[in-house]
């Protein structure tokens, strides 16, 4: 579990290193998530902490991709890394903000039957999502989260805005729009955001197949292969990235089935009390399910 001392982060696979890119004291307003763009969170580290001619950045924490966490910066003190922003009508989110950097080769352009980054770094499909930015763009792949980065930004996320009463957590892609599109459409910030702030209002919409059987695949067209077997007419799914003619969907129930499908084949089901989506699974489910006998235990039996 992680906790907050003297404004530094305190729990397992934790450390420090200062950085020198910073600036005076902060009295942070907002949480800004971002993703680092680059190979490693190693290299990521090297580059917020290193001093240069110009375009010195910083971040208060960085994630990666196994969980680690490595602070720069007291969480009292201003990190570089919002650069030209607004929110609210607040300009300049340096001086009011806590940045968090998830390491994350972000949009991937695809060559072929490979996806690669920018900086020329190839990815497995199995590490790839498809997906549209909340501003367009159209549908194209980026690299995903791993489950414990998601779970692990949803504990920083309700632990600083507990601590020190934060009114919003953002995107990059929020407060520099045009600029910036991180952390992108992989990574479940509206969920977050919504679990953290104790908001209700992040369950997805339903939708159940029309057709005797719909093929959900995984990507936006007939060309990607099936992620599961067929869904049966009446079938429910949560939507949760609609795109022009193909959406994502999770179906509903135990199942934790996520993939593409015609939109041609799916109706938005009648208003009903339905369960929240996971976020990934991992943000929904912080702690596991118990499962009890049928039969009446004895006070004084424990668990086995």
């Amino acid at each position: 579990m992680l906790s907050i001392k003297n404004h530094r982060l305190v729990g397992d696979r934790v450390t420090f290193r200062a950085t020198p890119n910073h600036g005076a004291e902060l009295k942070a307003r907002y949480l800004v998530f971002h993703y680092t763009a680059g190979r490693s969170a190693e290299s990521s580290v090297e580059s917020l902490c290193t001093r240069k001619p110009q375009g010195n950045a910083s971040a208060h924490l960085v994630l990666a991709r196994d969980g680690r966490i490595v602070q720069l910066l007291p969480f009292n003190i201003v990190a570089w890394h919002a650069g030209v922003s607004q929110w609210n009508g607040l300009v300049g989110l340096n001086q009011a903000s806590i940045g968090i950097e998830i390491d994350n080769a972000g949009a991937l352009s695809r060559v072929g039957d490979k996806f690669v980054a920018w900086f020329g770094k190839e990815y497995a499909a199995s590490d790839v999502m498809f997906a549209e930015h909340k501003h367009g763009g159209g549908v194209r792949p980026w690299h995903a989260f791993t489950e414990v980065q998601i779970e692990r930004a949803l504990e920083l996320a309700e632990l600083l805005v507990d601590h020190y009463g934060l009114e919003d957590v953002l995107g990059h892609e929020d407060i520099a729009r045009g600029r910036k599109q991180d952390p992108g459409p992989a990574f479940p910030l509206a969920s977050i955001a919504s679990r953290a702030l104790g908001r209700s209002d992040d369950v997805p919409p339903r939708y159940v197949v029309t057709a005797d059987i719909l093929n959900i695949r995984k990507g936006p067209d007939a060309s990607f292969e099936p992620v599961a077997p067929p869904l049966k007419r009446g079938t429910v799914v949560l939507l949760l990235q609609p795109a022009d003619r193909w959406s994502k969907v999770e179906v509903e129930g135990p199942t934790d089935t996520e993939g593409w499908v015609n939109n041609s084949f799916i109706v938005r089901a009648p208003a009903a009390a339905h369960p929240r989506s996971a976020v990934k699974q991992a943000v929904a489910r912080k702690t596991p399910k118990k499962t009890t006998s049928a039969r009446k235990r004895s006070p004084r039996r424990g668990r086995r």
